[in-house]
């Protein structure tokens, strides 16, 4: 029998200890989870391994409509993976963990229901990365979407053990949230990416692979804080 995949999430409430500029806050939000991840013996070759990670972190809510996260609020961090022993994990230590710049004070967990998928959007940009840069100094819209399917099919592929073919729609449409590039600050160095809504298709398959997009995002550096996903249901 076929075990079902879940996507499991964690809403943690942290509470800053220092300002954070806004342009700082995903390496911050990266931070604070990669060190939780570092006090597990087992798990720091995991972090330090080239290797898809199955996991998605989010953002801080409330969105602050300054260029600043504020000291001493208290904020909600969502993450999200289709790992169940991640999810113990994270559930277990985020919720006593802390930086120099924010602490963990609760974790609330759900399993995301499973439910007819309308459309996916992601709250920070998606990043595909190049040596050449941002995609569209090289790339065509076609070839841009095939490489995001196609990380995606990989993606499930190794994590399920499936071998299912790129022969689906995926989406009916895809639609740029930017007018602009965004900027993302990655280590030492800025990549450029985009916010995406993608009109999910309401076939089998389709609908399979957009309820582990919810898990693990969509493209790369995701347990960076880019390619994190919503959705709405039909």
């Amino acid at each position: 029998m076929e075990q079902k995949l879940n996507v499991y999430e964690m809403r943690v409430k942290l509470y800053l200890l220092q300002d954070i500029p806004f342009k700082e806050l995903q390496n911050a939000v990266a931070n604070f989870v990669d060190s939780a991840l570092c006090q597990n013996e087992s798990l720091i070759s995991f972090h330090e391994t080239n290797c898809y990670k199955f996991y998605s972190v989010g953002t801080l809510w409330p969105l602050e409509r300054g260029m600043t996260y504020k000291k001493d609020q208290i904020y909600t961090l969502t993450v999200r993976t289709v790992e169940p022993i991640l999810a113990g994990y994270f559930s277990e230590v985020l919720k006593n963990h802390y930086t120099q710049k924010m602490k963990g004070l609760t974790v609330e967990n759900r399993i995301i229901p499973h439910k007819m998928i309308s459309e996916i959007y992601t709250l920070s940009p998606v990043i595909m990365k190049s040596d050449e840069g941002y995609w569209r100094s090289y790339m065509s819209l076609d070839e841009y979407e095939e490489r995001l399917f196609s990380n995606l099919v990989k993606k499930y592929n190794s994590f399920t053990g499936e071998q299912i073919e790129e022969d689906f729609p995926l989406y009916t449409n895809i639609t740029f949230l930017n007018r602009h590039p965004i900027s993302c600050k990655y280590k030492r160095i800025s990549l450029l990416g985009d916010k995406l809504s993608l009109q999910i298709a309401d076939d089998e398959k389709s609908q399979k692979l957009a309820y582990f997009i919810l898990g693990v995002g969509l493209c790369e550096l995701n347990s960076r804080g880019a390619g994190f996903c919503n959705f709405r249901w039909f």
